[in-house]
């Protein structure tokens, strides 16, 4: 996938070292808790990533952002897609937020995932986090009542 400034890869275990410095900084955990991966951790994670999910019901889509302009990694979307809905989410290293690069990202998710046939749309944003709450409400996700770990469940107007 290809946005004006973003090329979204397939993530691969090859990605591990540049996302590792990409997403390094310990307050890109405030919301999610957590901390910064070390290259070897992301390494497996991308590895099983890559490999699919196990559950033949379920896909995983995970892309990592390279900003065209520097040619860096800069973050990453990715999608769970059931028989009934996708969850997606994004996260952009905290050099590159403030941009709307994460809305331009997630914005290419959302429209692959359209294109693909999904037809409803979740995300889980912390009630604090406003500046995922604006990504999601600029793709048209609207909060619901509805929370999973602390976070408020956002889900898109289904379409026929």
């Amino acid at each position: 996938m290809r946005t004006e400034r973003l090329d979204l890869l397939p993530i691969n275990p090859e990605h591990a070292e540049e996302m590792a410095a990409a997403l390094a900084d310990p307050d890109l955990y405030t919301f999610t808790g957590g901390g910064p991966a070390t290259a070897d951790a992301l390494r497996a994670r991308y590895a099983r990533l890559a490999a699919g999910s196990p559950d033949p019901a379920e896909a995983w889509g995970n892309w990592v952002l390279r900003l065209r302009a520097d040619g860096r990694l800069t973050g990453y979307v990715q999608a769970t897609i059931g028989p009934d809905a996708a969850e997606i989410a994004w996260v952009l290293g905290t050099p590159w937020q403030g941009r709307g690069l994460a809305t331009e990202a997630a914005r290419a998710l959302l429209d692959h995932l359209r294109a693909s046939g999904v037809t409803t749309v979740l995300a889980h944003v912390h009630p604090d986090h406003r500046a995922s709450a604006a990504v999601a409400r600029a793709l048209g996700l609207r909060p619901t009542d509805e929370r999973q770990d602390g976070e408020v469940r956002w889900r898109s107007a289904p379409r026929s």
